[in-house]
Order: structure tokens, then C-alpha cells, then sequence
């Protein structure tokens, strides 16, 4: 149940860079997980790997990776690994906005709270998309961070009336 419990606290945090939070309900709804193969053990420290067409839905919440592992310490999840070609995130919004990410690599850090996008890396909202080898995104703080690697962000925004893309 924990292992369900970060997940879902990873993907709903990941809908959160731009505009309205996830959809709230999405956390209350059943989350199913199916993948190709799991590995998993259940000791206090010990890592749990779902391979092949891994596919985490949960209310709107939909995600799809090559691979999914959940690293343990002491008991508690510390740190999620979503790895594709690419790693997919979609789900609604509470105002009915949708929010699609693909990257090659999620990671999430339990501890720091921090996300951590790389490769190949796009975020779209219908207000706007950012584009980057390296996003960073501090679920504590709201705080974006891009770039830094080398290579160059890219953002979109639209106007709050519309407009073309």
C-alpha cells in the first residue's frame, strides 16, 4: 500500500509545473498497476522493478513507462525511477485542463521532495509548454529549474484569453 501511496503522490505531483493542481479526487480513486514483469522484494531495504509496458492509472491519472523502480530505506519508499522511450504522464486538472510530460527519465526523491526530469524532456498544458533536456521541479517550493546541462529551455505561453500555438 505504500509502494501505491508514492506512486501516486509522484504522478500527482509531476501534474503540478504550470497551472491548476492535479485532479484531487485522482488521489481517493483505485490505482491499478500493470506491467510485463515484476522483481520486487519486500524487505525494509530492497528495490522493486516493474519492466515492460508498465501502465500506473489512478482516476485521471494515466502513466506508461518501460520501467518502473521503487527503492526502499528503512522501510519507507525514498526514491521512484520512471524510465521510457519515453516516459509518459497524462491527467486532468481540477478545472479540466489537461497536462501531458514525456521525459526519458522521472525521478522521484521522496526526502528532498524534488522531481526530476531528463531527456528529451516536454511538458504541454493548454497555457503553455516547456521543452528541455533537464527539468527540476521542488514540490515544496513550486520552483521550476531548467537548463543548466548545456542545452537551452524553451517555453510557450499563452495568453489567458487563447490564442494559436
Amino acid at each position: 500500500m505504500r509502494l501505491l501511496l508514492a506512486l501516486s503522490s509522484l504522478l500527482l505531483a509531476l501534474a503540478l509545473p504550470f497551472s491548476a493542481p492535479a485532479k484531487t479526487t485522482d488521489r481517493d480513486a483505485p490505482m491499478d498497476v500493470e506491467a510485463d514483469r515484476t522483481d520486487a522484494m519486500l524487505g525494509d531495504d530492497s528495490d522493486s522493478i516493474l519492466s515492460g509496458n508498465v501502465r500506473i492509472t489512478q482516476g485521471t491519472l494515466e502513466v506508461g513507462a518501460d520501467k518502473a523502480v521503487i527503492q526502499r530505506k528503512a522501510g519507507d519508499i525514498s526514491q521512484i525511477v520512471l524510465t521510457g522511450s519515453p516516459a509518459t504522464l497524462k491527467q486532468i486538472s481540477d478545472n479540466g485542463e489537461p497536462m501531458n510530460a514525456r521525459a526519458s527519465q522521472i525521478i522521484y526523491t521522496m526526502s528532498t521532495d524534488v522531481v526530476v526530469l531528463t531527456g528529451d524532456v516536454v511538458i504541454e498544458q493548454p497555457r503553455g509548454n516547456l521543452r528541455g533536456q533537464t527539468i527540476k521541479y521542488d514540490l515544496k517550493t513550486g520552483r521550476l529549474d531548467g537548463g543548466g546541462d548545456g542545452t537551452r529551455v524553451q517555453m510557450r505561453i499563452m495568453p489567458k484569453t487563447g490564442g494559436a500555438n
